[in-house]
């Protein structure tokens, strides 16, 4: 029988790039010859106009796996804001369960499930829970996407801590310049890979490769 893997994205921060990494990561699986889905457990924010959350729409164009929204997308507040206030002000409760059957019912129609945290790796869901409560509730390595700007030392490193925290495997990070200026990019980079243990298994940016290679997507430990 085939296993799927999977992989949980999350960042140091919101706006960090995770949907633009998740996506880069489902089209390498897709060229590997797998069939690759995005999911969003969690989704705040709804554009005027638009039935879906934004980042919900660019995994499923970035996928190659048709799958019902519900369980691509168990959670969809309408409000830009972090879960547990979208959630409350909704009267609604988000419920992990639902997102672990969700999870299930995914990888049971494909080889690779990618999914995508909201915000940073600690934001909450209700008074107990948090978004790594997620990735170990599904039992997922973690790939963590660090935005390359002034303070990212402190901000990964901390996501870092968390992660290995709770027992989940940091299978990776993506460095994402999110400004094309940053003084002594490629020093901070140096830096946080000798504190993680781990070379970035990829550089986005403007002017860089928009696509996980090949080589990437093998050295990132997925399960």
């Amino acid at each position: 029988m085939n296993i799927p893997i999977g992989v949980f994205v999350t960042g140091t921060d919101t706006g960090v790039g995770k949907t633009f990494v998740a996506a880069a990561l489902l089209g390498a699986l897709g060229d590997a010859g797998l069939r690759a889905v995005g999911m969003k457990p969690v989704a705040a924010g709804i554009d005027p106009g638009c039935s879906v959350n934004a980042d919900v729409a660019a995994l499923a164009r970035a996928g190659n796996v048709d799958a019902p929204l519900a369980d691509r997308n168990p959670y969809a507040f309408d409000a830009p804001v972090a879960p547990h206030l979208a959630a409350h002000a909704e009267g609604r409760t988000i419920d992990i369960g639902v997102i672990v059957q969700a999870y299930g019912r995914l990888a049971a129609r494909s080889d690779a499930v990618v999914v995508e945290g909201a915000g940073g790796a600690l934001v909450p869901l209700d008074e107990r829970r948090d978004m790594l409560d997620i990735a170990c509730a599904l039992g997922l390595p973690v790939l963590l996407v660090v935005g390359m700007r002034l303070g990212c030392l402190n901000h990964a490193l901390l996501s870092a801590l968390a992660i290995r925290a709770r027992g989940l495997v940091l299978a990776g990070w993506v460095a994402n310049r999110l400004s094309p200026d940053l003084p002594l990019a490629d020093a901070n980079a140096d830096a946080l890979a000798r504190r993680l243990g781990l070379a970035p298994l990829a550089t986005f940016g403007v002017g860089m490769p928009s696509r996980f290679a090949l080589e990437a997507l093998a050295a990132l430990e997925m399960h």
